[in-house]
């Protein structure tokens, strides 16, 4: 299969990137060229900007491709429409947090975010209403011929956050843990690798394995993974 990545050189895309070159896909990758420039040296290198400068996509074909880097409608929009009649199939990995109420488990059949102003840029405030209004520009430019995932928290080892793996660091560092919450709430996530395969299935809204552990449990194993001593473990 010919893959068109727009990003895959930093988390995600990256476990795509690797995952589709270990299928024999035929890759190329539509970066800026900042993050991680040296990786994956025989993959095609298609050098631009999102945002005004798609120039190297122009008068190409591929049979698939894959948006793990969009968080505007306008910039989006741009790329959907370029690639309209260029590509198959076009994928978006959306997020879990373009739904408006997520206090009791997310549905796909359940309302999304919205903005008030749907010109707003601000990703950092408006991160999954912004979501949402990406998502509907790609189904209104591919129809039946888009994908749209909404993952829950991704880890996996080139996650540049810290959102999970600040925890396993701390526990190894020993000494008592502060952790937030009801430490019997149930957490979970969704391993990159993981999330790459769903998604190729035509999952929707993966959030890693059924089986969810509780605040408390996680961490007692992750304390006892990490080798940290007894003592930095949540109390029962």
């Amino acid at each position: 299969m010919r893959l068109l990545v727009l990003g895959g050189t930093a988390f995600l895309g990256r476990a795509l990137v690797e995952a589709a070159l270990e299928r024999g896909d035929e890759v190329s990758l539509f970066t800026r060229g900042r993050t991680n420039p040296s990786l994956f040296e025989n993959v095609e290198r298609l050098r631009g900007d999102r945002d005004g400068d798609l120039g190297a996509l122009q008068g190409r074909t591929w049979d698939a491709a894959v948006d793990t880097s969009g968080y505007v409608p306008r910039v989006v929009r741009a790329s959907a429409e370029l690639l309209r009649d260029a590509v198959d199939h076009y994928t978006f990995v959306s997020s879990i947090s373009v739904y408006a109420d997520l206090s009791s488990g997310p549905s796909e059949d359940g309302a999304v975010a919205t903005l008030d102003d749907e010109g707003s840029e601000d990703a950092a405030q408006h991160y999954g209403a912004l979501k949402a209004l990406c998502e509907r520009v790609v189904r209104d430019a591919y129809g039946a011929r888009a994908l749209v995932v909404r993952p829950g928290l991704i880890v996996g080892p080139h996650d540049p956050t810290g959102r999970f793996t600040y925890w396993p660091h701390r526990f190894a560092r020993g000494g008592e843990v502060l952790a937030p919450g009801d430490p019997e709430r149930h957490v979970q996530w969704v391993a990159d690798g993981f999330l790459v395969e769903h998604g190729r299935a035509g999952g929707s809204t993966p959030r890693g394995r059924a089986r969810r552990p509780s605040a408390r449990g996680w961490s007692c194993r992750c304390g006892s993974r990490t080798g940290a001593p007894p003592e930095s473990w949540p109390r029962t």
